[in-house]
């Protein structure tokens, strides 16, 4: 997948938003304010693909052993995080979706009740 495609598909997350919040350089998909997703352009740019993403520990453990391009986040938690290397063909198109739609579920599922009766 190209980086286009990743930001259509995750902003078509309902209550998802895009930012920079920490420089220009790194772009970060939220759902309601906590992120989900960040992906470092200028890195991506160079051809190191990858994007940040939150997982189960018990999960993000056992994609790590499974996958060589999934190791723990990068500049993140290390229990919470995964980095999902992209810059060959071991991750598939219907992998990195699950995988970020499982770090947006992961995200809604732990905020407050009042914030998820805002996203119905």
């Amino acid at each position: 997948m190209n980086i286009e495609q990743i930001r259509d598909y995750c902003l078509k997350k309902k209550g998802t938003t895009e930012e920079f919040p920490f420089n220009p350089d790194t772009l970060v998909f939220k759902v309601l304010g906590k992120m989900y997703a960040l992906i470092a352009l200028d890195r991506w740019e160079t051809g190191e693909k990858a994007i940040n993403l939150k997982c189960d520990p018990e999960y993000a453990l056992e994609l790590r052993a499974e996958y060589e391009n999934i190791d723990s986040g990068y500049h993140m938690s290390k229990t919470h995080w995964n980095t999902v290397k992209l810059h060959d063909a071991e991750i598939s198109s219907s992998l990195l979706l699950t995988l970020i739609d499982h770090s947006y579920e992961m995200v809604v599922k732990g905020m407050p009740k009042k914030l998820k009766e805002q996203l119905n």
